[in-house]
């Protein structure tokens, strides 16, 4: 029989909010971490707002000796670095001694692309001729598994460290690769999450695209509007977010909190066949991701009382809630409470997954469902499905038994989630 799976670690760092607490009141008050960036106007952006952690020396300090701050320029490293070692210290463990590694504890941390910057200023000194000035960390800082080596280091951890990739889905993907580890037997505890750098490098070909918002870059808290129907692109953010999962026979050895259990889930691609693309989602693909995820779970579609969605604040989202309608049969006022995070602190790529399943952990904590924030005009096509009380505007108070978390990314790739309320 498959082990139970827990969740009794949380870490953030995030554009409205860097550590629990502070990310916990931001998320219940509905505060905005999109603000305008200078850099962004300097380069001709037509969008010059992003979600970006404000990451200070004191952070940086706190969890990085001199020596490791020495020529870092990857900004992806420094988020997931924070968000990973809060929530291995939010679960009560320690890290492993200099004699060994813990055999048992494991690393699955994504990211879409890492140290852009430190990238760029490489290319710049090899271009020079100044390769012997590279320093000693580019590699670790360039190459996409940077993150899951570092915070393997750090902590001593012996079972599989790895890193995956899949667009948008990385984070939400990450947490099913632990879940179906831990649940076969072969750990008994992962560290698992996401980061994305954040800067011009890694927001710039979005720009291109045009799919950014354009007019608010004089009321950036704004312009991130899920489900709206003045919503006119997604705001690009960055961050980290990491949870730390663990068999719940392991975790009640230790005595160890638990906020919220993983009941199983889905991954999926539409393969980009039939409306499916390299950015737009197969929608029978969606609807089998979360029909997938249900049945994997064990639980029935008339459970789920919550769900997070991908959302985006483009035209896509009326689809999104389609698909969502299709694949659990329930509209109007069965429909479950709804929401999206993204409005407060942007698409943050490829740890959007996590930043936004810690998010929906805090939920089962607290009580409560979380306020869609700038979606006073929900779009009309979203109305004609959901009764509109099942899309807060503000905080309710709701603890979610059954709660359902998807993300839908570049390359017509899909991942859903389900998290239970824990009961012994």
């Amino acid at each position: 029989m498959d082990k139970r799976v827990v969740i009794t670690g949380l870490g953030v760092c995030a554009p409205n909010g860097i550590g629990l607490s502070e990310f916990e009141a931001a998320m219940r008050t509905g505060a905005s971490g999109i603000r305008f960036q200078p850099q962004l106007k300097e380069l001709n952006f037509g969008c010059q707002i992003a979600g970006k952690p404000l990451v200070n020396d004191e952070h940086l300090n706190k969890y990085f000796t001199s020596l490791q701050l020495h020529g870092l320029n990857a900004t992806g490293i420094v988020y997931g670095v924070i968000a990973g070692i809060d929530a291995w210290t939010d679960a009560g463990l320690s890290v492993a001694p200099k004699e060994g590694p813990d055999w048992d504890n494991g690393i699955i941390f994504g990211t879409g692309i890492l140290g852009v910057d430190k990238f760029r200023e490489s290319v710049y000194l090899v271009d020079a001729k100044n390769v012997r000035r590279l320093g000693s960390t580019s590699v670790l800082q360039t190459m996409a598994s940077g993150i899951s080596a570092y915070l393997g280091g750090m902590l001593g951890c012996g079972n599989q460290v790895t890193t995956n990739s899949s667009a948008c889905t990385t984070g939400t993907e990450g947490i099913l690769m632990a879940f179906d580890r831990i649940a076969a037997g072969r750990a008994k505890r992962m560290l698992v999450g996401s980061c994305s750098d954040s800067g011009p490098y890694v927001w710039g070909g979005f720009d291109a695209m045009r799919i950014l918002p354009r007019n608010y870059n004089e009321t950036p808290t704004t312009a991130s509007r899920p489900m709206s129907a003045s919503a006119s692109g997604f705001v690009p953010g960055s961050g980290a977010g990491a949870l730390v999962l663990e068999s719940l026979e392991s975790a009640l050895t230790r005595g160890a909190t638990v906020y919220a259990e993983v009941l199983g889930g889905a991954v999926n691609s539409g393969g980009q066949r039939g409306e499916g693309s390299m950015t737009a989602p197969n929608n029978e693909a969606v609807q089998r991701c979360i029909t997938d995820a249900i049945l994997n779970s064990g639980v029935s579609k008339w459970d789920i009382d919550t769900i997070n969605g991908h959302l985006t604040a483009t035209s896509k989202d009326v689809t999104e809630i389609e698909n969502w309608r299709m694949a659990i049969g329930r509209s109007g006022d069965d429909f479950p409470y709804i929401n999206s995070y993204k409005g407060q602190f942007g698409h943050c790529l490829a740890a959007a997954g996590s930043i936004e399943s810690v998010a929906c952990i805090l939920q089962f904590k607290t009580g409560s469902v979380f306020g869609n924030v700038n979606c006073e005009d929900v779009h009309p096509g979203i109305a004609a499905i959901v009764n509109g009380a099942k899309i807060p505007q503000k905080t309710v108070c709701h603890t979610p038994k059954i709660l359902a978390k998807a993300s839908f990314g570049f390359g017509d790739v899909n991942a859903c989630v389900i998290f239970g309320a824990y009961n012994d």
